[in-house]
């Protein structure tokens, strides 16, 4: 047990209380060969139980903790507990993975939002995808979004104190009955006062509006926009994304967006677009690439996404494609949001977990493959087999996959799952090979549960980039 708010660190427990938290070690997953802790005889399986003297809440606290020279841990090992002294350097990583982000717990979500996706997710899937959360430190650490619903003092002394930024704020309306409506949570009236402290302070916040026909668009997005103007100027971006709407759906007044509203929400954001550059310097709002695709309106420019704020948003993704695709060179944009690219020891977590880092082949019959098929979502169709038209790769085809599996207005790629990739294939064809994206996989396995190596289909997967495409098309 642990006392929060001990030794002078920002405590991590409820508003105005220090009390105890059940801390869990630290489980080492992972040692890199030649590392400081390969050198001091770490090994898969040993618990970290504290860092100079200190137990550490999650895996930021372990990474100041683990930053300077020489640090003394505490393992456990087979019920047994030493002290190891990892000789390294100040700054140099310990090189070891670590099981899980935090180690006292994950501060789960208590709204109740009409329009989230976890309450549409069907039985029987992945215990993590159920997991909802309202963690400022996953925020940091991953880009999750976060409401601040469960935001506290003790939080925010911390992340001014250790500077953790950027973070990731979901708005919706800045009216706070509207937004209390939409959270199902009184909270959700008040909780953006804590984005004014977190903008006073100078921490970077990325915003997003979740926007639901007939609730939060038309005037009342009008009005989010104008309020964040006014009271939010200091943000970084904000994110407009259409509601998803599965067929699990309970919620009456959750539906998709028509074309016409998708429309009228491209005319809003660019509207605004206009006003904030004009007043700010830069875009702020941007609109993300599956409105565009509804309302059959021409994707921006590179240029029009000021550096790809909210590519992991889905927000700039299709224009990146097409550029890549095409040869040209645009900005990178965030690959992990937040702190994940540089915390030694930080886990993949979730939907961000490890995709397939190189191209592989999954079933010998693709060596022998005379034809290439591109499987896809039906969004996202048009715009590759224009990529591949003007590119000159008629010999290759694609192949859209329904989602039957979620339902509703689910046709990203992202979200294909194994039963409708099987679906839409039926009966392979001879000498043919098809291209997966493996925007669709985690760590091996479709959202379903189902591993990539149990489909009995030559398949090949390839980063879910046009530059990965393109390569890999010029070298069959």
């Amino acid at each position: 047990m642990r006392i929060q708010g001990v030794e002078g660190r920002p405590p991590g427990g409820e508003q105005g209380s220090y009390y105890p938290v059940r801390v869990s070690p630290a489980l080492v997953t992972a040692v890199s060969i030649s590392s400081p802790a390969a050198r001091a005889g770490l090994t898969e399986g040993d618990q970290i139980l504290s860092i100079n003297g200190i137990s550490p809440l999650d895996v930021i606290e372990y990474h100041q903790l683990t930053d300077d020279e020489d640090p003394v841990l505490l393992l456990e090992r087979d019920g047994q507990q030493r002290e190891v002294t990892i000789g390294k350097q100040a700054g140099e990583g310990l090189g070891i993975g670590i099981e899980s982000p935090v180690f006292d717990r994950i501060r789960t979500c208590d709204n109740h939002c009409e329009f989230c996706f976890i309450y549409q997710l069907p039985k029987g899937l992945r215990k993590s995808l159920y997991v909802k959360d309202d963690d400022y430190r996953l925020s940091f650490l991953y880009g999750n979004f976060t409401t601040l619903t469960r935001f506290t003092e003790l939080d925010i002394e911390r992340v001014i104190t250790e500077k953790l930024s950027p973070l990731y704020v979901s708005i919706h309306s800045t009216d706070p009955h509207l937004r209390a409506e939409m959270l199902r949570n009184p909270r959700g009236a008040t909780s953006l006062s804590w984005l004014t402290a977190l903008l006073d302070a100078d921490i970077e916040v990325h915003g997003q509006v979740v926007l639901c026909p007939g609730v939060n668009d038309g005037p009342h997005l009008e009005a989010t926009l104008e309020s964040i103007l006014d009271r939010y100027a200091k943000m970084a971006s904000v994110g407009v994304v259409p509601l998803g709407v599965s067929k699990f759906s309970t919620e009456s007044r959750m539906r998709p967006h028509s074309d016409e509203e998708a429309r009228q929400a491209v005319s809003i954001v660019e509207k605004w677009q206009g006003l904030f550059k004009e007043a700010l310097g830069h875009s702020m709002v941007y609109a993300s690439d599956e409105i565009y695709l509804q309302a059959g309106i021409a994707i921006p420019s590179v240029e029009a996404y000021d550096g790809y704020p909210q590519a992991e948003n889905g927000i700039g993704l299709v224009r990146r494609f097409i550029e890549e695709f095409s040869g040209n060179a645009v900005p990178s944009g965030s690959v992990h949001t937040g702190f994940f690219q540089s915390v030694d020891g930080a886990p993949a977590h979730g939907y961000r977990a490890n995709r397939l880092s190189d191209s592989a082949v999954h079933n010998a019959e693709a060596q022998t493959a005379t034809k290439t098929v591109i499987l896809t979502g039906a969004q996202f169709a048009p715009v590759l087999r224009q990529c591949l038209m003007r590119a000159g790769f008629d010999d290759v085809a694609t192949l859209v996959v329904a989602n039957n599996f979620f339902g509703g207005n689910t046709a990203v790629s992202g979200l294909m799952v194994s039963e409708d990739i099987l679906a839409a294939i039926g009966e392979p064809e001879p000498k043919t090979i098809y291209v997966l994206p493996d925007s669709c996989l985690t760590e091996g396995r479709f959202l379903d549960g189902v591993e990539l190596t149990d489909l009995r289909v030559p398949l090949v997967t390839i980063e879910a980039t046009g530059s990965a495409l393109r390569s890999y098309l010029e070298a069959r």
